[in-house]
């Protein structure tokens, strides 16, 4: 079962493309955007967008997300999937949400992989002996006790490495230092890269993490095995290094390394938590604002994903306060198990698929949640139309821009590829991939004022979409 899910999560990544685009003209302004009385019924919403934003920004929730968010991270830590961390973790959002007079709270059962690191280390032997900072590949299977001391073969690409012959493969571990263009783009040597060397006879794969900045820091993620192909461990290395061992690869020095890993791997049970506050027209229909609450074991997930998990945790407990009922029912998904294959939002998926017809719109935040500029939007031309005269709204915290896209998001692109219309946040991330996957994911890379302002503008779209007359179109 989970080998169909990472192999559909691997595409689903490499789709993504992760820049920030320049902003010439609104989409209204690029596209023929008619949607007739709508938009004067949009406006009318003016008032309570700087309401929302008021009480968030200046008023009794300011900071709010941030110190809520603080205490969390500074409890739990990382909460990978499978962990007993990660449930405590999930007891708590529920226990918090309670206390702001919520009751309307379900968990669903998931199975889940659980992968837990072991002992991992890396040392250059020839030319000269130098420690290399190692971070293994989710799912990682162990090197033998003693390790694994090979030459090393570097190349750049899958083309460069299937023009080399097998017999100069075979016993060596394959390293590739591709450069960072976007996550979507260079994210397929960390996924793919162990089973690519392996069909070569490569005995360990490693990668240059896909990141664009680092201090010496290997980023992890998640990784995918063939099954026809034997499995050999995989790991990711830090920039640094990885510049290292190609110069002298490429002055025709032999380099060995020797890599020891160990890890082990089952399967756990864990939950998807869904916060309803319930419509007071429609409230079979759903708006859904979501964010994982799942981490890598290293760091402390307050960047991925625990700023998405509070802003769609904040939304509904703003509008409550507020006394903000929409006609449609908000729904807020903590999703489990994202990092190693969106588990959980296929669990979702399949488990409500007669009721995926009532979902109006769907929106995560995995990204970063650095300052707003917009949403992420896949739908029809109407739909985009609709969301971008909503934006037209939040010209005062600079978050008009919308930005099209097949699949926005990871976890919802399981449900947006069924038809349903949705987004991610759009933020001013472009320092996102320095931290993401590593031991710097701390608070330190959180905002508090950017924070709010991401609440803010979450609160107020979800509430928006889930409140006017139309329905947001269907492909």
């Amino acid at each position: 079962m989970f080998v169909v899910v990472w192999k559909v999560f691997v595409l689903l990544i490499i789709s993504q493309v992760h820049s920030e685009p320049m902003k010439i003209k609104s989409y209204s302004e690029q596209n023929s955007c008619d949607i007739g009385k709508l938009a004067d019924e949009i406006a009318s919403y003016d008032k309570v967008v700087k309401d929302i934003i008021d009480y968030v920004v200046r008023g009794p929730f300011k900071w709010k997300t941030y110190d809520e968010l603080a205490k969390f991270v500074d409890l739990f830590g990382a909460r990978p999937s499978g962990s007993k961390v990660l449930e405590e973790s999930i007891d708590y959002m529920i226990k918090l949400t309670r206390e702001e007079g919520i009751e309307h709270i379900v968990t669903e059962d998931v199975e889940v992989p659980h992968w837990v690191r072991g002992t991992e280390k890396l040392t250059m032997v020839q030319p000269r002996i130098k420690d290399i900072a190692l971070l293994g590949l989710g799912r990682s299977i162990s090197t033998p006790p003693n390790g694994i001391s090979a030459e090393v073969v570097v190349v750049h690409s899958f083309d460069e490495l299937a023009k080399i012959p097998n017999k100069e493969v075979e016993g060596k571990i394959v390293l590739y230092d591709p450069k960072f263009t976007s996550y979507g783009e260079t994210v397929i040597y960390r996924s793919q890269g162990a089973a690519k060397a392996a069909e070569k006879g490569a005995v360990a794969s490693l990668v240059r993490s896909i990141a664009p900045f680092s201090i010496n820091t290997p980023h992890t993620g998640s990784q995918n095995y063939d099954e026809k192909v034997k499995k050999i461990p995989t790991a990711a290395i830090s920039l640094e290094d990885a510049d290292l061992i190609r110069r002298i690869y490429n002055r025709k020095e032999k380099i060995v390394l020797n890599i020891t890993m160990s890890s082990t791997y089952d399967t756990k049970v864990s939950r998807n938590t869904l916060i309803d506050l319930k419509g007071t027209n429609y409230p079979e229909q759903l708006v859904i604002v979501s964010g994982h609450i799942d981490s890598w074991d290293v760091g402390q997930g307050a960047m991925d994903d625990g700023g998405g998990l509070f802003v769609s945790w904040a939304a509904p407990v703003i509008l409550k306060r507020l006394n903000l009922r929409p006609k449609r029912t908000l729904r807020s998904i903590f999703w489990t198990a994202e990092e190693l294959g969106l588990v959980g939002a296929y669990a979702y998926e399949e488990k409500h698929r007669n009721e995926n017809n009532k979902i109006n719109f769907i929106m995560e935040s995995d990204e970063g949640t650095f300052a707003p500029r917009g949403l992420e939007v896949a739908g029809t031309p109407k739909a985009r139309c609709i969301v971008a005269e909503i934006l037209k709204l939040f010209e005062s915290v600079n978050a008009t821009t919308l930005v099209e896209s097949n699949s926005p998001g990871s976890d919802i692109t399981v449900l947006i590829q069924k038809g349903i219309p949705g987004a991610s946040l759009h933020n001013a991330n472009e320092r996102y991939f320095w931290f993401h996957h590593t031991e710097g994911d701390t608070m330190n890379v959180e905002d508090r004022d950017e924070l709010d302002l991401c609440t803010a503008f979450w609160t107020a779209v979800a509430y928006i979409i889930a409140d006017i007359s139309a329905d947001i179109p269907r492909y």
